[in-house]
């Protein structure tokens, strides 16, 4: 993946909801998301990502999985996908992002890493579905109006090669 690609960082509910059966239709929404973004070689998490995931399916979600399981998954997102790092330069901007865009801390980690890291989109219910700040498009994955269309690759171009 480079940068400025169609690359998407995946905020941790989406993965989460892949391993909570609690709600069906964002479970499999969850699932055919990350299918989808695994297949085009299109993921990017972040380290905080990774840590949120952790807890979030250890300890947070109504059955949650073992430590196992979820270091097993966690592994499999890390050979799978970039993970971008947490920077003091991406802190700084997160904190820049909340005086001036109004974001939470946490919110805006997220928005930072997307931007410092020229990832134009990130997927998460926890923005506007649409929003647009300083060139990083907030798309909401478990909306009705979701395309999954989105997550391909322009007709007429195949998929990038698969990563060995």
């Amino acid at each position: 993946m480079k940068n400025g690609s169609r690359a998407f960082l995946i905020d941790t509910n989406v993965l989460v909801y892949a391993y909570d059966p609690s709600n069906p239709l964002k479970q499999e929404r969850a699932i055919a998301v990350l299918k989808q973004v695994a297949d085009q070689m299109l993921g990017a998490v972040s380290a905080q990502i990774l840590g949120e995931f952790f807890v979030a399916v250890t300890q947070k979600i109504r059955n949650p999985l073992t430590r196992l399981q979820a270091e097993r998954s966690l592994t499999n997102y890390v050979r799978s996908w970039v993970v971008y790092d947490l920077t003091e330069l991406v802190v700084l901007e997160a904190v820049r992002g909340v005086r001036r865009h109004q974001l939470s801390y946490w919110d805006s980690l997220i928005w930072a890493t997307a931007k410092m890291n020229g990832v134009p989109n990130v997927l998460s219910e926890d923005f506007r579905h649409g929003a647009l700040i300083e060139g990083v498009r907030f798309l909401n994955p478990f909306l009705e109006e979701f395309d999954l269309r989105v997550l391909s690759p322009p007709a007429g171009r195949p998929p990038p090669p698969r990563r060995s």
